[in-house]
């Protein structure tokens, strides 16, 4: 069956998060290193894309919607690269610059198609620039459907709680793709997109789904959420909603690389729940997306024809 492809164009999406330059060296492999017992890899090409928060954004805007981005980045070269990045992708910035820190990078290394190694840059923001970044959130509320809080556990999300309060009170659509130790400071958020090791990591081990579903209902309510979505990798995905749980299994194809994938899928749930779908077509989409993503290489998107085509 042809999926119909919803009016994501008129869906107003704002990205909030930590914002990354993911880059990729590519190169051939030889030689060992006469220096250490290491591969040699003599770089032919460099790529950059959109990492974090700012991928979230990059996978909205390819899906049609009209995505913003507000977060923070260094007065650095690499924080004007992450500019035209944005501007390329036809995402709106809302960037902070912060001139005590550098932009966060995330340097991966590819030999003969495997990642050989990855070198990351990263500092927290500045409290002033925080406030500041927290002070627009506020004006720029009105302006959009959807916020979708993307936590990298960086530092750009401190202000996560006045967020989120916030955007529910002037009536929006909060998703939020959480990390870390403490999900309290989510509380109230519309849905939460954990995977499965940031989940067990909060609610403990399970050793049936009836298990996991009691764990899960249990921090929806504790949280007061309206859904809660796990994304289960290989196992697909489940929603669980109040006194009720949808499962979608994982599309059977080739994967290739599962890194940003997380992002594909709250961002295409934001695009369909802001175009006005339920939960479950959102989900079910958000899984397609998901399985389309990691058959491709690095931080990727999905478009629009991909996925209703």
């Amino acid at each position: 069956m042809t999926k119909m492809n919803p009016a994501l164009d008129k869906v107003r999406i704002l990205v909030v998060g930590d914002v990354m330059l993911d880059r990729y060296w590519f190169g051939d492999v030889n030689r060992i290193s006469p220096e250490a017992p290491v591969p040699v890899v003599r770089i032919a090409k460099r790529e950059a894309r959109l990492g974090g928060a700012a991928n979230v954004a990059r996978n909205a805007g390819a899906l049609g919607a009209q995505a913003a981005l507000l977060g923070v980045v260094g007065n650095d070269e690499a924080g004007d690269e992450v500019e035209q990045l944005l501007e390329g992708g036809g995402i709106r910035s809302y960037l902070k610059r912060d001139e005590a820190i550098s932009t966060i990078i995330k340097l991966r290394v590819i030999g003969r198609q495997q990642q050989m190694v990855r070198i990351d840059f990263e500092e927290a923001p500045t409290d002033t620039v925080l406030r500041d970044k927290l002070a627009q959130f506020h004006t720029l509320l009105a302006n959009y459907d959807v916020i979708i809080l993307s936590d990298y556990a960086k530092g750009s999300l401190v202000n996560v709680a006045d967020m989120i309060a916030a955007a529910r009170a002037a009536g929006k659509v909060v998703m939020v793709d959480p990390k870390g130790d403490d999900f309290g400071r989510y509380a109230g958020a519309t849905v939460l997109t954990p995977n499965k090791s940031e989940f067990r990591h909060i609610a403990g081990a399970w050793r049936s789904e009836e298990q996991l579903t009691a764990k899960a209902q249990q921090l929806r309510a504790d949280l007061k959420l309206d859904a809660l979505l796990l994304t289960r990798s290989e196992e697909g995905m489940t929603l669980y909603t109040d006194g009720a749980q949808f499962h979608v299994p994982a599309q059977a194809r080739e994967v290739f690389d599962v890194s940003g994938a997380g992002d594909t899928v709250i961002a295409t749930m934001a695009c369909m729940l802001g175009a006005g779908a339920g939960w479950q077509e959102a989900v079910e989409t958000a899984n397609r997306a998901g399985g389309i993503v990691v058959g491709k290489l690095g931080t990727a998107t999905v478009t629009g024809e991909e996925l209703f085509g």
